[in-house]
């Protein structure tokens, strides 16, 4: 299946694609001080048309049953088109990843890691995690995702879930000033060494400046295991994978999520 292709290109590390996104043009969307995407209306009628037509609204095959979302399955006509073929740049937020189904899991499961809290879904893809830190009662919610679609796609899945669109940005904000945050959240983002070494410093800085908590959802990959954050993480829960996602996944079989405290804040930076 010729989806396939890319899901295997992120899981090696995709070092070429990343630049191409973080090259593409497209609105820039902030928290507090700049305009973002709130509501539906504001997403482009053709994008809309496009996503509906080729992604399966789902609540099956993953951790999160009680969350729809609008993803690329067996059942749509580019899971078996060439990936040249879709027109708005590489879809990865149109699969549901395991770091990111664990952390939306555990989440759901435990309310009061976000409730009255600011939080910072960063790499959002499809946005699950921040929906369910909003289903969860956190305060404020910001989405990060460098692609406009996946900005595009937040937006249906709020609405897939009855949701108020939280507040989008697609501006790189790694090595940018450190936000306000009581909690990051961020899943399979440790897929590319450059890019693994900036989230280090720039997570370390973060809880450096404002004692910011952060929990990492990650299957357990090469390049995550293998980086030298992980040394400094602390085990928070594992889950078993659906079966479904360990196919579309090369066999992995489980989930962590992962919290981080770094032993000397100022290692790294």
């Amino acid at each position: 299946m010729a989806f396939h292709d890319w899901k295997w290109l992120l899981l090696l590390g995709r070092q070429t694609t990343l630049a191409r996104r973080s090259r593409r043009g497209g609105p820039s969307l902030c928290w507090k001080r700049c305009c973002h995407w709130s509501t539906g209306k504001s997403l482009d009628p053709e994008v809309r048309a496009f996503l509906e037509e080729n992604t399966e609204v789902t609540n099956s095959g993953h951790l999160t049953p009680e969350i729809r979302l609008r993803l690329l399955t067996p059942r749509c006509r580019f899971w078996r088109e060439k990936p040249d073929l879709w027109p708005y740049g590489d879809p990865f937020w149109a699969i549901y990843w395991p770091g990111g189904q664990a952390l939306s899991r555990y989440i759901l499961d435990n309310p009061r890691v976000v409730k009255g809290r600011s939080v910072l879904d960063l790499g959002s893809g499809c946005g699950a995690t921040a929906i369910a830190a909003v289903m969860s009662g956190a305060s404020q919610v910001l989405a990060n995702d460098i692609d406009p679609i996946a900005g595009m796609a937040m937006i249906l899945n709020c609405e897939l879930n009855h949701l108020n669109p939280f507040p989008i940005t697609i501006k790189n904000i790694i090595n940018s000033e450190a936000g306000n945050w009581d909690l990051i959240v961020l899943g399979d983002m440790f897929y590319d060494e450059q890019l693994a070494d900036g989230l280090h410093r720039w997570l370390q800085k973060c809880i450096r400046t404002h004692q910011t908590e952060v929990l990492i959802g990650d299957p357990g990959r090469h390049q995550f295991l293998s980086h030298s954050i992980h040394s400094q993480l602390h085990k928070v829960i594992e889950y078993s994978l659906p079966e479904n996602t360990r196919q579309e996944n090369y066999g992995l079989t489980s989930s962590i999520v992962w919290s981080y405290h770094p032993s000397n804040s100022s290692d790294n930076s």
